[in-house]
């Protein structure tokens, strides 16, 4: 997490917002669910990215229109603009990624 983003998450007003909005999906990945699996989300990320300019403002950095629940891996794959194409089950074993 950036410096100047620190405050807005550690506040109370992030968390019961994180909070609330994971809880109404029911903690499922919603880009995973799209593709018919049931994965549990782990992060609730801004669709529109913070910055500096809009992390102030509740339209941007509060509104459940701008959020979505995701799993690690989807996660990722927003940030890094590829999927990884396998990951490590609970066993360690390399299993494709769909």
């Amino acid at each position: 997490m950036q410096e100047w983003a620190k405050g807005f998450y550690k506040s109370q007003r992030w968390k019961d917002t994180r909070n609330a909005y994971f809880r109404s999906v029911g903690g499922l990945c919603e880009r995973c669910m799209e593709r018919g699996l049931m994965v549990p989300a782990e992060i609730v990320h801004h669709k529109v990215h913070l910055t500096p300019e809009n992390i102030n403002d509740p339209s941007v950095s509060l509104a459940w229109e701008n959020l979505e629940a995701l799993c690690r891996e989807c996660h990722a794959e927003e940030h890094t603009g590829h999927p990884k194409r396998f990951k490590v089950d609970e066993n360690g074993r390399i299993i494709p990624r769909w």
